[in-house]
């Protein structure tokens, strides 16, 4: 019996490129505004490529995208001479852009027909927050990897998500778009695992046999979880 369900956020709830791509292009504004100099150093692809080496040459820093990010900034302000870069300035240009997403047109119907049979969990290796993205309301819990200090398919993060529901980990369905980090980590820790995949893609033979739910979209989990709990 499911008595509990996690949900991943980025690619599953609302697409996240575009969001990411709005936040880069909003701190380049302001760089370009305020601190020319460095705009013109670190355009927006030198500025990602810069991530990249951070998070390269950091691997202790895997699951904070958040820390990655400001490490970013500062050594690009840094290189350009500039010792005090305005962190906490451009961290809120940022994460606000960051978070100001478009969820997918079933997500909300979804999550309003899931919060009223079953726990949520948010679960995610990223940096999306839940009250500034407008979803708050729909989850009991948020378990981030930032937060845990590992990240999926790590099994611990999903156990720490089970402890919050004080349930065992087959008591769980967990639900996200990617096949390794949500499915394989999910099982490796224990707890069933639905699939969304949006695109029709196929299931990676790689990982091993598919999951036990392959849905297109939330609103079709909607109806699956309403079936189980009427038919269990």
């Amino acid at each position: 019996m499911i008595r509990a369900v996690t949900l991943d956020l980025d690619d599953t709830l609302w697409p996240v490129l575009p969001a990411l791509d709005q936040a880069d292009r909003a701190v380049d504004d302001y760089l370009r505004e305020h601190w020319p100099e460095v705009a013109r150093a670190w355009p927006i692809t030198a500025m990602r490529e810069l991530r990249a080496r951070v998070t390269a040459e950091r691997p202790d820093l895997a699951h904070d995208f958040t820390t990655q990010r400001r490490l970013t900034q500062q050594h690009a302000f840094a290189a350009c001479g500039i010792a005090d870069a305005p962190l906490d300035a451009l961290w809120e240009i940022y994460f606000a852009a960051r978070n100001a997403v478009q969820p997918w047109p079933d997500s909300l119907p979804a999550l309003e027909r899931l919060t009223a049979c079953w726990p949520l969990a948010s679960l995610t290796n990223g940096n999306a927050d839940l009250a500034r993205t407008g979803v708050q309301a729909h989850f009991a819990h948020h378990v981030c990897a930032r937060d845990v200090g590992v990240g999926k398919p790590d099994p611990r993060i999903f156990l720490a998500a089970v402890a919050r529901f004080g349930v065992t980990p087959g008591e769980v369905l967990h639900v996200g778009d990617d096949p390794e980090l949500d499915v394989v980590g999910a099982r490796r820790a224990g707890l069933r695992a639905a699939w969304i995949n949006r695109h029709g893609d196929a299931w990676p033979a790689a990982l091993g046999p598919p999951p036990e739910l392959e849905l297109r979209d939330l609103g079709e989990l909607a109806d699956w979880l309403e079936a189980a709990r009427t038919t269990r």
